[in-house]
């Protein structure tokens, strides 16, 4: 690639957060006709984009990026086939729309320009996800659109249903990636690549490895929270708290479709086993159908829209694994249609809330001579959602059927799965768009009329997008289709569905999926209180369970923490020094590790003995010591023994250190317990004091076996070497003792000088306390009335 298209690409990549950035002073500066100003970024991006079609056409890919942390492989990098293109182009073409949208629907909110920004930097996320060539990379934008939609659906912060639905779309999405980093790293370990570009192209690497169940099952995981996958599903509806502009882009082109699409880049190496064509279509399956009859219950029109979204994420991750030939093909028609169509109809739900005040189905009516233009978009885009001719879902719908449509027990269950499933959006996506416009006019909050182009203006164009690239579908196949299921499937697909449908078994099915969808919209009133019923009697589903959860995860956090901190110093000390004996002592029987017990020494001289005497003596001096100060005085003397005898053994700097952190602790330490008011002799018991030897014994032990068993181990040089050779050259000093702690090892005597510094501040501020007894002339009301000094 050329370095001005890798230009190009990098600046494309950080347009959303640049604009981010500057969307707030925009807001103040021109009010909601910032968003003109705003939507310049993903348009040029879009723009960038889209010159790549020709070259992503021919079978090319583009790839490019700069290094990051090259010791580990790791680069901010790119990779652009047909897959990742579709979706840029998706993102930041109905981001454009979206930003538009946003402009006149947050016109005069006092945080719009907080709204946009957050708006773009999950634009630029999402984005991110999809064009990473690095691993590391898409985890990183893959958090990151947890993160941002985690600001923007709890945006409206001040409602208790916001924060709540914020929370737990952070924790599920967010628990989710910590599989998916978790399946990343099997991945990387299994391969030993970190770039998709060479993971896609590397055959049965991963599916050959025994390992290949777990990272399969991790990035599962991963794809099944975002994507909003059974059981998984319950956070996508809650997430309609958030403003409109959010769940249209929500829905249709950004965070939902990550998992999507991280199954569909991972088919080449995951895919095409039995556990990927069970476990995929299985629960996507599931999920298609909960979705669609959720979706029937409700008669919020976002949330309507919401559990159909559910239900169409179902039927894109049913179709990635069900492993047909044709089955890429559909998922890759169906996910373009998807997010046409669904992002017209959540705006246009945004429109009739926005301008009459209310989204409850039941309360509209007879707007389609108020709101003309809002509902010829709701029109089109539901008669595409209703997989209708001649818009671009009816192509997906027939290549889903085509795909399915086989005479095996396992086809024939999945057949019925989809049929069923698109008969209930089938009658959905026309109640959303007939039953507020048609009939009677019905009196609202506020008086309905139509919207300003900023509303209008981006349904609209989705809408006529749907009908364009269906009519001229071979064009749309050459760009996009036949370029993303090549993609997916690793090699060549030619898509040639269009407008002249399969005759035979698959129009069969179409025909038998538009009169169950129009059997089940005459009926919708009575269908919606069966599934109500029935979903009573089942009783709580996942979203109470996921306040169960939240509710005992506290419950368990707040006992684990009161057994671990009880407000306790000596219970702290305890533990830590039992850990440290554990650590110690456990490796070295375990793996025996267990040192050769030295012999005693026979050329030990009188003067080097007496100083060990002097520092056993020390020692007994502390163990039957009558009170605190002539323990700590008692320490001491094992100290300078400890320091003579580094000094005899040729250590003279090691000897001097000792000398002086012995003697500055003593003084310390005695000026401290002087300060304070304690009690003179030991008050604990008997069961207190053995428990406390133990530990202590333990950890002398097991420092002692720890040392010899260094000591014994071949000596290996290399960093003494080192040392001795590049003292000179590199840091200009002959002391290589000095060389080492200022340089060499400047961080680590840092370190040191900052906690000497803050015991330092601890001392004095146990030294400043003074009960007010020991002060002559002194009242304790004094002593408060001046301590501010």
């Amino acid at each position: 690639m050329t370095e001005n298209v890798t230009s190009l690409t990098f600046i494309s990549l950080f347009l959303p957060f640049l604009a981010a950035l500057a969307a707030p002073a925009l807001v103040r500066k021109v009010g909601h006709n910032a968003a003109w100003i705003l939507a310049i970024a993903p348009a040029l991006a879009f723009l960038n984009f889209a010159g790549m079609l020709p070259e992503i056409a021919a079978g090319g890919v583009v790839t490019g990026g700069y290094s990051w942390v090259p010791s580990f492989n790791l680069s901010f990098s790119w990779f652009i086939d047909g897959l990742s293109l579709t979706f840029a182009l998706l993102i930041t073409g109905i981001g454009l729309l979206i930003v538009l949208y946003a402009g006149g629907y947050m016109k005069g909110h006092p945080q719009q320009g907080r709204f946009l920004s957050f708006l773009l930097l999950f634009m630029g996320a999402m984005l991110g996800v999809v064009v990473s060539d690095s691993l590391m990379m898409l985890f990183v934008y893959w958090e990151l659109t947890s993160i941002t939609s985690f600001l923007l659906i709890g945006f409206d912060h001040e409602r208790a249903a916001s924060r709540r639905a914020a929370l737990q779309a952070l924790v599920v999405t967010g628990g989710g990636g910590l599989l998916l980093l978790a399946g990343l790293i099997f991945i990387w370990n299994i391969s030993g690549v970190t770039q998709l570009s060479i993971l896609v192209h590397g055959g049965d690497v991963l599916r050959e490895s025994p390992f290949y169940l777990a990272a399969l099952l991790l990035v599962l995981g991963g794809a099944f929270t975002k994507s909003a996958q059974f059981p998984f599903h319950f956070w996508l509806p809650n997430a309609m708290e958030a403003p409109t502009p959010v769940s249209a882009y929500l829905h249709s082109a950004t965070m939902v479709k990550a998992g999507v699409y991280l199954l569909m880049r991972l088919n080449p190496v995951l895919g095409d086993t039995a556990a990927w064509q069970i476990l995929l279509p299985f629960f996507g399956g599931l999920t298609m159908l909960v979705g669609a009859l959720l979706a029937v219950r409700q008669t919020d029109l976002k949330l309507m829209l919401a559990y159909t979204t559910v239900s169409s994420l179902g039927l894109l991750v049913m179709l990635t694994g069900f492993g047909s030939e044709h089955a890429i093909e559909a998922a890759a028609l169906y996910l373009v249609a998807h997010s046409l169509f669904k992002g017209a109809l959540f705006m246009v739900a945004g429109i009739i809330d926005h301008e009459t005040g209310t989204r409850d189905l039941t309360k509209l009516g007879g707007l389609r001579k108020a709101m003309p233009i809002t509902f010829a978009a709701a029109l089109g885009a539901a008669i595409s959602m209703a997989g209708l001719p001649p818009f671009f879902g009816f192509l997906a719908k027939e290549e889903i059927y085509y795909a399915l449509a086989h005479g095996d027990p396992r086809s024939v269950l999945f057949t019925g799965v989809a049929i069923l499933g698109n008969a209930l959006m089938f009658a959905v996506a026309f109640a959303v768009a007939l039953k507020p416009f048609l009939g009677k006019p019905v009196k609202t909050p506020k008086h309905a009329h139509e919207g300003p182009v900023l509303l209008w203006l981006g349904p609209a164009l989705l809408a006529v997008k749907g009908l364009t690239i269906a009519l001229f579908s071979g064009i749309a196949h050459f760009y996009v289709s036949t370029p993303m299921a090549s993609a997916i499937a690793a090699k060549p697909r030619e898509v040639d569905i269009s407008l002249i449908p399969h005759i035979g078994v698959p129009l069969g099915l179409s025909l038998l999926t538009i009169a169950a969808g129009i059997l089940i919209f005459s009926k919708l009133d009575a269908i919606r209180g069966l599934v109500a019923r029935s979903l009573e009697a089942i009783g709580p589903g996942p979203d109470r369970g996921f306040d169960a959860f939240i509710s005992a995860l506290v419950k368990l956090s707040f006992h684990v923490t009161r057994f671990l901190q009880p407000g306790r110093l000596e219970f702290y000390v305890t533990a830590t020094f039992a850990v440290v004996a554990a650590a110690l002592l456990v490796p070295l029987f375990v793996y025996g590790e267990l040192p050769a017990m030295p012999a005693w020494p026979h050329d030990i001289l009188i003067h080097e003995l007496t100083f060990v005497v002097i520092a056993v003596a020390g020692l007994v001096a502390v163990l039957t010591a009558s009170s605190r100060l002539t323990a700590i005085i008692a320490l001491g003397i094992q100290g300078f023994a400890v320091a003579v005898i580094f000094l005899l053994f040729g250590a003279p700097d090691l000897s001097f250190t000792q000398f002086m952190v012995e003697t500055l602790s003593v003084v310390i330490l005695t000026l401290v317990m002087t300060r304070l008011r304690l009690s003179l002799s030991d008050h604990r018991g008997l069961g207190q004091k053995l428990l406390d030897s133990s530990i202590a014994i333990a950890c002398g032990m097991g420092f002692a076996l720890f040392l010899l068993r260094a000591t014994q181990a071949t000596f290996d040089n290399r960093l003494t070497d080192f040392y001795n050779a590049y003292s000179k050259i590199i840091a200009h000093g002959a002391n290589v003792v000095n060389v080492i702690i200022v340089d060499f090892r400047g961080t680590d005597t840092l370190g040191e000088i900052a906690v000497v510094m803050i015991t330092g501040l601890a001392i004095l501020a146990l030294i400043r306390i003074r009960p007010a007894a020991a002060i002559p002339g002194k009242t304790k009301k004094t002593l408060k009335k001046g301590a501010g000094a």
